[in-house]
């Protein structure tokens, strides 16, 4: 099976006044059909800076594997050719919380809140409406996983679980698959 043509997912990013919430669902897809169900889209560049994917896998793998650098870098890089994945990029520069989306042409714009891939349309209505200047990462995470189970619920190329991180002054944390289930029940 050719990676390349694995396509279609939905990633969120939120800054919040204390870090930056990162949180996609788990499907990768070929066409209609459900190529795995495990995929992983967000990527810890070092303590500080986070990354995640959509688009083509190959590629966003091919990326991930040069990228080591922060989002003008990437930017460069998406510029040099033609890379068809969408890409955010975030962390903390010193105290200041920082979120990128880096498009496939290399363009690089910086924003508060950005959903990619497929979901992206559902996910932002849920960021539209509920995100505000002073969220903690708390409240982040919670709205994240509220924006990617809307897309989940209605782009057929999203799906199967979520991964959830943060990065604050201490640094990066996965979220385990029991705290999501927990933040689920409550919501």
């Amino acid at each position: 099976m050719d990676d390349k043509i694995l396509e279609g997912t939905t990633t969120v990013g939120i800054t919040c006044k204390d870090g930056v919430v990162f949180a996609s669902e788990r499907r990768a897809s070929m066409g209609n059909l459900v190529a795995h169900k495990v995929a992983e889209k967000i990527f810890k560049i070092d303590d500080h800076i986070v990354t995640t994917i959509a688009g083509s896998v190959g590629d966003a793998q091919s990326l991930m594997k040069v990228v080591k650098a922060a989002a003008s870098l990437t930017a460069n890089i998406l510029r040099s050719g033609p890379m068809y994945v969408q890409t955010l990029l975030g962390g903390m520069d010193g105290d200041k919380p920082s979120l990128y989306s880096l498009d496939p042409a290399g363009g690089m714009i910086e924003d508060t809140y950005i959903s990619t891939g497929s979901g992206s349309i559902v996910a932002y209505g849920v960021l539209e409406d509920r995100f505000r200047d002073d969220l903690t990462t708390d409240e982040g995470i919670e709205i994240a996983i509220r924006a990617i189970r809307a897309a989940a619920e209605r782009d057929t190329y999203s799906g199967n679980g979520y991964l959830v991180a943060k990065v604050d002054k201490n640094g990066f944390e996965m979220l385990d698959n029991e705290k999501i289930n927990e933040i689920l029940k409550e919501i």
